[in-house]
């Protein structure tokens, strides 16, 4: 195991919800998650829409103020007082490349607005210098840099945020579904992209996505989410041969296989019901509502996650 970069401990993330005058209830988006990633490792974060995987995402930067829980990066803790020299070494590539750029700036406004912020070039000459490499970096022409946001495809615009995000050299990127919102084609490219960028620079990743296939092309390890809770943690391979947890097993029953004898051979394994509301969530686990083995304990006591050997994590009473 590499050396922890960050230590992710007992995360929460409430938001009150009005229910009526002067009434509130939790809504629990994040509720006690723990995990940590290693330097230069990815880890993926899987889940169906909803599971609170942007939000925990969001919580770690400090982006949403957790609600309980700590952050450790690189032995320190994260606070509201030290979150901004910080934000140097953390960064996060947002979800939707056509709104979180900023259609008033050109391109090399945008990239070089960290660099402004934290102050990190002498002169207009080295501020430009710096743009350019990063524009290169990440497969974008010099031209480019007098362009603005509406001028650039989907794959473009993502290139041009994950420029934005490596311009204060982080050591930490938090990529929120980078790619789901691309071509297949493009797709690729980008994944590939951020491989590369990390064999170069030995960035960190936490890679969020629900796309199954792309999270193992791409992560050493994954952690599957349902409804606020982290349910199975374990190798990328490891969970995609040996899936233990009942959600995990039907998340990888749904992924297509590009071989029809297989497929056919392949047993998929179909949820019952929909996924509760994070306002009126089961008691105990949260899955016991749509798992087929859930038993009276289950109704009782949420799971922990237990180790079931080599690093295998899962919260299950029954499996």
């Amino acid at each position: 195991m590499s050396e922890t970069l960050v230590d992710v401990r007992n995360l929460k993330q409430y938001f009150p919800v009005k229910t009526g005058f002067m009434k509130t209830i939790p809504l629990k988006a994040v509720d006690d998650i723990s995990f940590t990633i290693g330097k230069g490792e990815t880890l993926g974060l899987v889940g169906e829409s909803g599971c609170g995987k942007t939000t925990a995402g969001r919580s770690i930067l400090r982006l949403y103020k957790p609600t309980g829980g700590e952050v450790y990066f690189n032995g320190e803790l994260i606070t509201d007082k030290n979150i901004t020299h910080m934000r140097k070494k953390m960064q996060m590539v947002f979800q939707d490349p056509y709104s979180s750029l900023d259609p008033r700036m050109t391109v090399e406004d945008i990239i070089g607005e960290p660099l402004d912020v934290h102050k990190l070039c002498a002169n207009r000459k080295e501020r430009r210098e710096r743009i350019l490499e990063l524009m290169d970096i990440v497969g974008l022409n010099a031209e480019h840099a007098t362009r603005y946001a509406h001028e650039f495809s989907g794959g473009q615009r993502q290139r041009i945020g994950i420029a934005r995000a490596l311009a204060v050299k982080p050591d930490f990127i938090v990529c929120d579904e980078p790619v789901s919102a691309l071509d297949v084609s493009i797709q690729a490219q980008v994944i590939n992209m951020f491989e590369e960028l990390q064999e170069k620079l030995g960035v960190a990743y936490l890679f969020i996505a629900h796309d199954l296939l792309v999270v193992h092309h791409i992560s050493k390890r994954i952690a599957v989410m349902y409804l606020g809770k982290i349910v199975e943690i374990a190798d990328a391979d490891e969970l995609n041969d040996h899936p233990i947890h009942p959600y995990t097993e039907s998340l990888l029953s749904a992924v297509p296989i590009p071989d029809p004898d297989v497929t056919r051979a392949r047993h998929r394994i179909i949820l019952e019901g929909d996924v509760p509301s994070p306002l009126k969530r089961p008691s105990g686990c949260p899955f016991r509502t749509r798992c087929r083995y859930a038993t009276e304990q289950c109704a009782e006591e949420c799971p922990p996650l237990t180790d079931r050997g080599g690093d295998h994590l899962v919260a299950c009473w029954v499996k």
